[in-house]
């Protein structure tokens, strides 16, 4: 079984470890599938047609791209929201966009899950006013000291140095604060020009 172990970055979860929070139950997932997922896959079955493709053909304006879905707080969830976010992008007719949008995503994805580990993500990418909108959402508890907040927030800004320089070389911009009550948690943010 792998096991995957990280410290949380957040100073009061720090203590706690978080091992293998979505195993494979298999060392290899692919070796021995369902029989459901056998049965789709058979030759002698054809899968269901959609009667509506899932995303827009790249004939179509970029103007309405508007992804959202949700992650477990897992650092191995950046390779899903990167791969995801790349294929919107290229079906939309955004792919010049794909290398630094995919790198912001991907790091505010494996930071947020290091922040809140085993807790779920919220991911929407949006193009509005000329601009791609990228919104990563964890469950990150407050803090109501302010010096324990003070340094979560620091441990949060330094892990994301290469999102800064990424953002920065795009003349973007980003930042993160605390979601607006009822609502809890952060809200990290990039916003590229188009």
């Amino acid at each position: 079984m792998h096991s995957y172990s990280f410290t949380a970055l957040c100073p009061v979860l720090a203590e706690a470890r978080t091992t293998g929070l979505y195993p494979h139950p298999h060392p290899y997932p692919h070796a021995h599938p369902n029989p459901r997922s056998a049965a789709l896959h058979s030759p002698h079955q054809q899968l269901p047609q959609l009667s509506q493709p899932y995303l827009r053909s790249k004939g179509r304006s970029a103007r309405g791209l508007w992804l959202s879905f949700t992650l477990p707080g897992d650092v191995r969830s950046a390779f899903i929201g990167r791969t995801a976010i790349a294929a919107a992008l290229k079906a939309y007719g955004l792919a010049p966009y794909v290398w630094p949008v995919t790198h912001a995503a991907a790091e505010l994805i494996a930071v947020t899950a290091r922040m809140s580990p085993g807790k779920e993500l919220y991911v929407s990418l949006r193009h509005r006013d000329d601009a791609l909108r990228l919104l990563v959402w964890d469950q990150h508890p407050h803090h109501p000291e302010p010096d324990m907040a003070t340094l979560c927030e620091t441990r949060r800004r330094r892990a994301l140095w290469l999102l800064a320089a990424v953002v920065d070389d795009w003349g973007g911009e980003w930042g993160a604060c605390e979601a607006d009550p009822p609502q809890l948690g952060i809200k990290s943010w990039v916003r590229l020009p188009r």
